[in-house]
């Protein structure tokens, strides 16, 4: 840009908010910088989504082969190469990062290298250089919470950025935290080999999952070897590695588990410091950026999306926020709706969900039916081997129209899109029946337990 000139749109992170807002807002003319301090693609593509699903896919693979002999494969010795699986999942980050940069330079969106300050509503300051905007959005992630703990600094003790680039396997576990993170954590490790024990502080792991679907896959998850400690308040760490002691307090009294690594893993905060929003009179909730329904902060001109917000902390909700923002920024009136947010864990079943769980439903005293269909009934799931987890289908009693669908069992992640779309578009659960669905395949589960809110699925028995 020529001296003096100013964009229409700069934007503070370039994760999956920042990047999909700049990416549309130069397909709706509009001049874009985005400001970015390491890679493009943010906490998503570099420490978070992409990297854990790419060791999930190895520890998929090496079970794989491990029970290749049920399927009539003979198999010599299997193990795993960790190293390997280190470098495939940063080969498959580098290649995501590289494809979003092209991304950039095809939408003629200036990117700039560096931390980015606001220094007014209309300029963020990067390093030395000033880059003024007529709108700015803030979509700067967060970064690991951490807890009042003594010993979290010893050697050995990682958060879910340095583990996903440990040198070498664990050959045991110890994982703070039983939410999403946690529990995909413990799924990989314990499916590569390792003794994987978890420490949750609330009654149940997986607090965001239906109440059902959670303390059925912590029973998988004991199944598999993995320790659940719930109920547990963690005290301190102690020891050096290879026995790093937790030591947590439980209605039964003190405990102690060891490991030769610990991972806290309690959750995410807002990465809002260091910005220069108070010296320019931003509104706070703690550590998040407030925002109205239009998603613009108390600051005429500047929007704020994603994590940063510390609402539903998903990739997929930032890059939906980054849209809103933008149409809004660029004059438009949208507002956010967040009736119909899928989320998945990746897991080994996997655990997905949309919608309204039943305790809310129950709650919020709506009427409503449940039926379920079980994989172990379904033809493909019995092919594939796969036959752990169940479709559980909520939906309101009176107009059958679908309240929630929450799923544990093969490509649940994947399933739980005709959920989200039955729910975007009013649909019931006898438009999901009457809709013919091939066979043999995954998503006649779903049509199954839609069944069951009517007379009855086909492939099971009432008892």
């Amino acid at each position: 840009m020529e001296e003096g000139m100013e964009y229409d749109i700069a934007i503070v992170g370039g994760g999956p908010g920042g990047y999909v807002a700049a990416i549309r807002a130069a397909q709706l003319g509009a001049k874009v910088a985005l400001v970015e301090k390491e890679r493009l693609g943010g906490t998503c593509l570099n420490r978070g989504c992409i990297p854990t699903k790419a060791l999930a896919r190895s520890a998929e693979a090496f079970h794989e082969v491990k029970v290749a002999q049920d399927f009539g494969v003979e198999t010599s010795t299997v193990a795993i190469n960790f190293p390997q699986i280190i470098a495939r999942k940063n080969s498959v980050v580098n290649a995501l990062v590289g494809s979003i940069e092209q991304l950039m330079r095809a939408g003629g969106i200036k990117v700039y290298d560096g931390l980015g300050r606001l220094t007014s509503p209309r300029t963020i300051k990067v390093d030395e250089e000033e880059v003024k905007a007529k709108r700015i959005i803030l979509a700067t992630g967060s970064v690991p919470a951490r807890i009042p703990v003594p010993g979290l600094d010893l050697p050995g003790v990682v958060t879910s950025n340095e583990i996903l680039d440990i040198a070498e396997f664990p050959s045991s576990l110890v994982i703070i935290g039983g939410g999403i993170i946690g529990v995909e954590f413990a799924s990989i490790f314990g499916v590569l080999g390792s003794k994987v024990a978890i420490v949750e502080m609330l009654p149940q792991i997986m607090p965001p999952v239906d109440d059902e679907i959670s303390r059925r896959f912590g029973q998988v998850l004991r199944s598999q070897g993995v320790e659940v400690h719930t109920g547990a308040a963690v005290k301190m760490v102690q020891g050096e590695s290879p026995n790093l002691e937790v030591v947590f307090d439980t209605a039964k009294g003190e405990k102690t588990v060891t490991g030769e690594m610990v991972l806290v893993a309690v959750g995410r905060s807002p990465y809002t410091e260091g910005l220069g929003l108070a010296e320019i009179g931003m509104k706070m909730n703690r550590r998040a950026v407030a925002v109205n329904e239009y998603l613009e902060t108390n600051i005429p001109g500047v929007y704020a999306i994603g994590d940063a917000i510390g609402g539903i902390m998903l990739a997929h909700v930032a890059s939906y926020e980054g849209e809103i923002a933008v149409a809004n920024a660029l004059g438009g009136e949208q507002r956010v709706d967040y009736r119909v947010v899928p989320n998945g864990i990746f897991t080994y079943p996997e655990i997905a969900g949309v919608g309204m769980m039943e305790k809310e439903v129950r709650d919020a005293e709506i009427p409503y039916k449940i039926s379920r269909f079980p994989f172990s009934a379904l033809g493909r799931a019995q092919v594939m081997g796969e036959t752990t987890g169940t479709v559980k289908l909520i939906c309101n009693a009176e107009t059958g129209k679908v309240l929630g669908m929450h799923i544990m069992g093969p490509h649940a992640t994947d399933l739980v899109q005709e959920g989200a779309l039955a729910m975007q578009l009013g649909a019931t659960a006898e438009d999901i029946s009457h809709t013919i669905h091939s066979h043999p395949t995954l998503p006649e589960a779903i049509m199954e337990a839609a069944l069951g809110q009517g007379l009855g699925s086909i492939h099971l028995r009432k008892i």
